[in-house]
């Protein structure tokens, strides 16, 4: 399922490529007709996410909220100019990976192709169009229903507001369910999906069975400030490394022969310093601590990896560095 990041990346794109635009919307699949007759023809004026949740802003306080689930995916698509400039490219396919296009080749924009597949949703601007598939949640609501969504969602690390952290520790503290369990738990902070979780608590060195009732108000700020330190990361980049170039293949250069700088890691708080930022990326399974790491050695201390199914999700931790006491 696509993680906090994600979206927020999802929610700058549509601003950049479809702001301030009067756009065509329409359901070629016909599953949501009657939302997107209350939004055809309306300007786009905001694009928002909050957590795993994006919130399409239309200029008669109409909004499209969409849910991707565990299948949903938006792809893009238009002319030479139809480009996110927050971005990394810009995205054709924005769902559990991000693709890229390599340019129109010069090409005119002849306006979107026929839909393929089951197209929930089709977004047209002027230079270019969106497509949404597979989604959980796809509904057109008032602004005050968008607001009470938002009430029933914990704080997002991405947000980082101001008494976010206090809050987040609050939510913890106050459930006795397993520490693995409640960072999935979109009540308890939003955002966080399995990857996240998984690295997190390497990351921090916690116990993943420890009780939300046993995290000491210190160690739950700490697990906040690493989680916004990841996601803001993962923003940037387009995808979730939470390693540092120390545990990357090919001399830490990620493949590309460009060297990184390398740092030791020796304790939670080296663990859990940001990813040194260079042009180097390191190679996809180099990128994690633990997760999807289950039967091969801790790349801390080489004890195996373990996996566990928690909560219908699958979890990876190391026994020996995650201890608890």
């Amino acid at each position: 399922m696509p993680e906090g990041h994600t979206l927020r990346r999802l929610a700058r794109q549509f601003s950049d490529v479809f702001g301030g635009q009067r756009l065509a919307v329409s359901s070629p699949q016909g599953r949501f007709s009657g939302g997107a007759a209350l939004l055809d023809g309306r300007v786009l004026v905001a694009a928002d996410a909050h957590g795993k949740h994006l919130f399409l802003h239309f200029d008669h306080s109409l909004v499209l909220h969409v849910h991707l689930g565990l299948y949903g995916a938006w792809s893009f698509g238009g002319d030479s100019t139809f480009a996110g400039s927050s971005s990394i490219g810009a995205p054709r396919r924005v769902g559990e990976q991000e693709s890229f296009d390599d340019g129109d080749g010069g090409r005119p924009y002849a306006g979107p192709p026929e839909p393929v597949g089951a197209v929930r949703v089709r977004l047209v601007g002027t230079n270019g169009w969106a497509d949404l598939r597979g989604a959980t949640t796809c509904e057109t609501i008032t602004a005050a229903e968008a607001e009470a969504v938002l009430a029933r969602l914990g704080p997002d690390p991405l947000r980082n507001r101001r008494g976010d952290a206090g809050r987040f520790t609050t939510n913890l503290q106050s459930r006795t369910a397993p520490l693995a369990a409640l960072l999935m738990d979109q009540k308890i902070i939003a955002g966080v999906g399995n990857v996240y979780r998984a690295e997190v608590l390497f990351r921090r060195r916690l116990d993943p069975w420890l009780p939300g009732t046993d995290v000491p108000d210190a160690e739950a700020r700490k697990l906040w400030r690493d989680v916004v330190s990841l996601m803001n990361d993962g923003v940037a980049d387009g995808r979730i490394i939470t390693t540092t170039p120390r545990y990357w293949t090919d001399n830490g250069t990620g493949g590309n022969g460009k060297a990184a700088a390398r740092t030791p890691v020796a304790t939670p708080a080296a663990v859990s310093a940001a990813v040194v930022r260079t042009d180097s990326y390191p190679a996809r399974e180099d990128a994690h601590f633990v997760y999807k790491r289950h039967g091969l050695p801790c790349r801390v201390c080489r004890t195996t990896v373990l996996m566990a199914e928690l909560v219908g999700r699958k979890l990876y931790w190391c026994p020996k560095c995650q201890q608890s006491g």
